[in-house]
């Protein structure tokens, strides 16, 4: 038992992450899935196949959008709630990168959706749903916590410079003027 108990402390800020990750993401999924369903299939619920949307022959273009959509949503969340203990170094640098990333894992949900429309020929509500928001969606989301801690939320700050700023390292504040992090050399 103890054996367990020092291994989930050594993981157990992993553990938080992860779970924060993926509470942002089924944000992200309740604001993308309606958005695809009612642009391919006229149908924001979900329940079946209800008929043709806007954009039932441009699927891929249907998911560009709704990706779209639940990645503004999803910005904020992982910035201000998921990462909040990392340090910031520049909403310019975090928000393109964290686009570009995002950008990535939509390639991803796209080419399972394109396969499974292009290639095995199936085109219901359910092949895609399958294809693009299970299938595609957690690949997707693998790459993105991955990449997004690795390159657009890097460095951890200790919880106690969070809560009481004024103990923080000042070497480690952002530059008031360019909101970056200081050139330490």
């Amino acid at each position: 038992m103890k054996l367990v108990t020092k291994l989930y402390r050594q993981v157990e800020h992993l553990v938080h992450e992860v779970a924060k990750f993926g509470l942002v993401g089924l944000l992200g999924l309740v604001v993308d899935l309606p958005i695809y369903n009612w642009l391919v299939f006229a149908n924001p619920l979900v329940l079946a196949d209800s008929g043709v949307g806007m954009l039932h022959h441009k699927p891929l273009t249907a998911k560009l959008i709704s990706t779209t959509v639940a990645t503004l949503a999803t910005y904020f969340g992982n910035r201000y709630w998921t990462w909040r203990h990392r340090e910031r170094s520049g909403l310019h640098r975090e928000y393109v990168l964290f686009f570009v990333l995002n950008g990535v894992g939509l390639l991803i949900a796209a080419g399972c959706l394109a396969f499974s429309r292009y290639v095995l020929d199936l085109h219901t509500w359910l092949s895609d749903n399958i294809a693009a928001n299970f299938v595609g969606l957690g690949l997707g989301t693998l790459f993105r916590f991955w990449s997004y801690r690795k390159f657009v939320f890097r460095e951890e700050i200790l919880l106690d410079e969070i809560e009481h700023p004024e103990h923080a390292d000042p070497a480690r504040k952002l530059d008031p003027d360019t909101g970056e992090l200081p050139v330490v050399r």
